[in-house]
């Protein structure tokens, strides 16, 4: 029975179509998504993988299928038909393609601006749901463009001081190449450094937490800055929003985080930033990604993604190791016996050091024998 050309193409087209939406949602080449900015990432990924797979197959398919059809037959010396051109077929495989990108342009400007991105349209540094009381208070607000700063606060931008403040990060001034020049957001221009703010959602909310991340040849290194803590590993409660204020010390470094699907550039005398929500509980790489030198493989440290309670616990922990007074006094408590312990807690209760001695599992086990 022969399949008319119509319907038969109409039934190969939906074929392709099913074949290449399923393998667009099921091509398993992602890691797990451990942020709330990573489905939105994916889904532009999957679009352009299911783009990809149709076209692959459309094109792949008609070679194979001309290889058979058209193929030179036995004893067949003669010459192909001469075909000029077809002028309705040209505009049509431009067009198609001219469409196809147009769709992931916009669509890919979208996904940019609901994770945060920054708008290439718009100068601004209010663009960013910055107020200017915001601008002012945040600590570590990043600072860009080799512009004068005029220090109208007005108009959104940042003082020198607080730019100044921000770039020398206690952590690693020691270390930090003084000869780099540090530059300013410009009033007239807005800011022109690398940004990824807050989603549409968080517009104008100040983050729960804010970091520095300062790379150097060849290791990151992450400062708290409310509480002193210095790691060369980055602690982040789920669920909670993080900026990350980044920059370097010698070269180009930057920051990324697959299993986020977010990177950022880490750049010489300006502070970048990066806005994300953590939302799996679990250890991922933070891998360098730009070429800093010999040692640039080996610059890797990883992003653990804690519980609230576990993030407070770590935080507590570093905050004692890091204060001599509390790490003697914890230190103090360790040596105490049980007794001397609980007696502070029990002398209200009418209870003494031999009753509480008494309590003791050693002494208990001797009484019982």
């Amino acid at each position: 029975m022969n399949i008319p050309s119509s319907i038969a193409t109409l039934l190969v087209g939906i074929l392709l179509t099913v074949v290449s939406v399923w393998y667009g949602q099921n091509h398993g080449l992602l890691p797990v998504q451990a942020s709330e900015e990573a489905s939105l990432i994916d889904g532009l990924f999957n679009l352009m993988m299911t783009i990809g797979t149709g076209l692959f197959l459309i094109v792949q398919g008609t070679l194979i299928y001309s290889l058979f059809k058209f193929r030179r037959r036995p004893d067949d010396d003669t010459d192909g038909p001469y075909i000029e051109g077809n002028i309705p077929l040209e505009i049509l495989w431009t067009s198609i393609p001219a469409v196809i990108v147009l769709i992931i342009a916009v669509y890919s400007f979208d996904v940019y601006t609901q994770i945060g991105g920054l708008d290439p349209m718009n100068h601004s540094a209010m663009a960013h749901g910055q107020g200017t009381q915001q601008v002012a208070q945040r600590p570590g607000a990043a600072i860009a463009a080799p512009l004068p700063d005029d220090g109208d606060n007005a108009s959104g931008t940042r003082s020198p001081e607080v730019a100044a403040e921000a770039m020398q990060d206690p952590a690693t001034a020691a270390v930090r190449d003084e000869s780099v020049p540090q530059q300013n957001d410009s009033s007239a221009m807005g800011s022109t450094a690398p940004r990824i703010g807050p989603t549409p959602d968080k517009a104008g909310q100040p983050p729960a937490y804010v970091i520095n991340a300062t790379g150097l040849q060849f290791a990151w290194l992450f400062t708290y800055p409310d509480t002193g803590i210095v790691a060369g590993e980055l602690h982040v409660p789920v669920g909670q929003e993080i900026l990350l204020n980044i920059s370097a010390n010698d070269v180009l470094h930057a920051f990324w985080v697959p299993e986020y699907r977010l990177k950022q550039d880490a750049i010489p005398g300006r502070q970048t930033e990066l806005r994300f929500t953590p939302s799996k509980v679990g250890e991922y790489p933070v891998i360098c990604a730009e070429l800093c030198g010999a040692y640039h493989g080996v610059m890797k440290t990883k992003v653990i993604a804690q519980t609230q309670a576990d993030f407070d616990a770590w935080l507590k922990e570093q905050q004692v190791a890091s204060n001599p007074d509390q790490l003697n006094e914890a230190i103090a408590t360790a040596e105490q016996s049980p007794a001397q312990f609980l007696a502070p807690f029990v002398h209200g209760l009418g209870i003494d050091a031999q009753v509480i001695q008494q309590l003791h599992p050693e002494h208990m086990h001797a009484s019982a024998s």
